[in-house]
């Protein structure tokens, strides 16, 4: 019974970690640079980047696309943004980082994280209730057969 309860312990952690990534990419002159983000319905995700440019301005132009290849969001001429969004659908979420029509070479960090949602309650929470029922569960049957009849 220790066993199951550390293992489910351990797995929680394990799956209910928050996906986050931080990247550094260059995106060359009149080129773009695309990432791509597959998620599920009701994931929840951050992305945050900064451009930096060795001569001239530190921007680039940033679109993220859906699974139908619809823009969700763009930012023309951006340095640094941040966008949150809730995925109401389940497919590859684009990131377009454009350096096109500029001279040079820029630098990207590029911060994002995807936050799982269960029955609209966090992952890590939503197994963390899973837990408890099942510990009160093991408690109740094991009291429930220790008694003599």
């Amino acid at each position: 019974m220790t066993c199951l309860l550390i293992g489910t312990v351990a797995l929680m952690f394990i799956v209910g970690r928050v996906n986050a990534t931080t990247l550094m990419f260059d995106v060359a002159a009149g080129q773009e640079e695309v990432k791509t983000l597959n998620l599920v319905v009701d994931d929840h995700v951050l992305i945050q980047f900064t451009v930096v440019g060795q001569q001239s301005e530190q921007v680039l132009d940033f679109r993220l696309t859906g699974p139908d290849e619809n823009v969700l969001i763009e930012f023309k001429g951006a340095g640094d943004a941040e966008y949150r969004f809730v995925c109401d659908k389940d497919g590859a979420y684009v990131m377009h980082f454009s350096n096109l029509g500029l001279v040079e070479n820029k630098r990207v960090f590029l911060d994002y994280e995807v936050d799982h949602y269960v029955f609209g309650m966090p992952q890590m929470l939503f197994l963390t209730v899973v837990v408890a029922v099942l510990c009160v569960a093991a408690v109740a049957v094991f009291v429930l057969m220790g008694k003599p009849h």
